[in-house]
């Protein structure tokens, strides 16, 4: 293999191996909606909660994403650079789901909180319909979730 084509193929590497330690690092939390057991990876800096769930092809069925705002706020999410459909509950200060907007891949469209937002809960497209979650529902284990950085 000459130097040439080596280069890109180092370098798609070092982000597989970095994008694959990056997620192994975000910190873990067991959530519940109701009798609904949910693990979510936890973004509660500037680095994770910009990243998000970019550049996943795939996220198991209870798995999802909680970010966690410095403060609340009509906070807004898009898809850019996301490549699996998701939904996503904004959620108050006391972690009650205030609404609930489905996102597609790949889109830069807005997705905002109805009103001020503490926390954003994403889940895989469809997740919280198919459970008869709604507006009103409380998000259990929040409150076990690390400090904002």
């Amino acid at each position: 293999m000459n130097r040439k084509n080596f280069r890109p193929q180092f370098f798609s590497l070092l982000f597989f191996v970095f994008s694959s330690f990056a997620q192994a690092q975000t910190p873990l939390l067991e959530l519940n909606a109701g009798f609904y057991r949910i693990e979510v990876e936890v973004a509660a800096d500037p680095q994770t909660r910009q990243r998000g769930l970019m550049h996943r092809r795939q996220m198991p069925a209870n798995r999802g994403m909680l970010f966690i705002f410095t403060e609340a706020g009509k906070h807004c999410m898009w898809m850019r650079n996301t490549f699996i459909p998701l939904s996503v509950a904004f959620l108050d200060e006391d972690a009650t789901i205030i609404n609930i907007e489905d996102m597609r891949a790949q889109t830069d469209d807005n997705h905002c909180a109805a009103r001020p937002a503490r926390y954003a809960l994403e889940m895989n497209l469809g997740w919280f319909s198919s459970k008869a979650i709604r507006a009103g529902t409380r998000i259990g284990g929040v409150e076990k979730a690390p400090r904002v950085r």
